[in-house]
């Protein structure tokens, strides 16, 4: 009996210090590069609160998609409607606490909604809170005179050009290519 006593006194400790328990789900993350994990900032980092009507050109290789964007972005997350010509929702992409929700009738599953908020916070994301996020994965944020510029090994991979009626984003490294027009004042 002391022996069981004695087993269960060294060996149900051991085994108990080795269950870790999962304290929370890791932050959402995208590859920037093939080996820059860029983890998603939380929505306090927006520059400037968006409550706007997009038109939306996006370019991949040889295709083109057209779309409208119903756009409401603030300290509280994103909200994203995409819609046809027509007016039909095709999309709705949702971005509050560090959780995506999106829908969609029309995009295939393999969108990962994740990447279009990464790519949403690389335009309009607060500048030093991208650059400290950036650094990290060993990316250089630069400001330039009409933009920004994101620098992987002297390389210039995204180059984002805004005005106040337009923002161009461009992914010189995976190539694609986004044009949002609306009021960006």
């Amino acid at each position: 009996m002391s022996r069981i006593i004695l087993i269960f006194t060294i060996v149900i400790p051991c085994l108990c210090s080795c269950i870790s328990t999962k304290t929370g789900e890791e932050p959402l993350f995208i590859w920037l590069t093939d080996s820059s994990k860029y983890f998603l900032l939380s929505a306090e980092h927006i520059e400037t609160p968006i409550d706007n009507i997009q038109f939306v050109t996006v370019s991949y290789g040889t295709r083109n998609f057209q779309a409208i964007a119903l756009v409401n972005a603030d300290e509280s997350g994103i909200e994203m409607t995409v819609m046809n010509e027509m007016g039909s929702n095709m999309a709705e992409l949702i971005w509050r606490n560090g959780v995506t929700s999106f829908s969609s009738s029309i995009f295939p599953r393999t969108v990962k909604p994740e990447y279009i908020i990464a790519d949403f916070q690389l335009c309009f994301y607060n500048f030093l809170a991208l650059d400290n996020a950036l650094q990290t994965i060993g990316l250089i944020l630069k400001e330039t005179g009409s933009g920004r510029q994101i620098i992987y090994q002297d390389v210039v991979i995204i180059e984002i050009k805004k005005s106040i009626n337009m923002v161009i984003f461009t992914n010189h490294l995976r190539g694609y290519s986004y044009t949002l027009e609306g009021d960006f004042s």
